[in-house]
């Protein structure tokens, strides 16, 4: 599946970058017994929904022009903004969320838990750095990078 992703990548980067336009995220995940390919795109200061139509347009045609068709079965095509909780996936998304409110997955426990929010210190290759809140202590935590599944922005509630 990392192949499909990877051609759909290098299919929709060229579009959303003439428009000026952020590739976040691509997916080709099985929801029940439905295919989705899911684009998340953005741009500084949101964009709306006649922007993602047009993402959406130029790309199901590209789509539809590959020949052989990587794709084992029929799938339903989503391009939508990645929205306020969006993930952080790319180097360039820890660098923009270091002061921001996210949420972080972990493969396995850490210090007894497997889900963290709080406010991003810093990260590098080996620990992602929280400022966690304990009931009414703040406190800073060191999450090892390599049991990091997955992380998100969240709201702080």
């Amino acid at each position: 599946m990392a192949e499909i992703t990877e051609i759909v990548e290098s299919l929709v980067t060229p579009i959303v970058d003439e428009k000026g336009y952020e590739l976040v995220d691509v997916e080709y995940i099985k929801e029940k017994s439905t295919r989705y390919l899911r684009i998340y795109v953005n741009k500084s200061g949101g964009i709306d929904i006649e922007e993602v139509a047009q993402v959406s347009e130029q790309l199901s045609e590209k789509l539809d022009e590959l020949n052989p068709d990587p794709f084992p079965e029929p799938y339903m095509l989503e391009v939508s903004s990645p929205g306020v909780e969006r993930p952080i996936k790319k180097e360039k998304d820890w660098e923009s969320a270091i002061g921001e409110y996210i949420n972080v997955s972990l493969y396995r426990a850490f210090e007894g838990e497997k889900v963290y929010e709080g406010f991003l210190i810093s990260k590098d290759e080996s620990f992602v750095t929280l400022e966690i809140k304990i009931k009414t202590q703040r406190k800073q935590l060191s999450i090892p990078t390599d049991i990091v599944a997955k992380a998100r922005f969240a709201i702080e509630f």
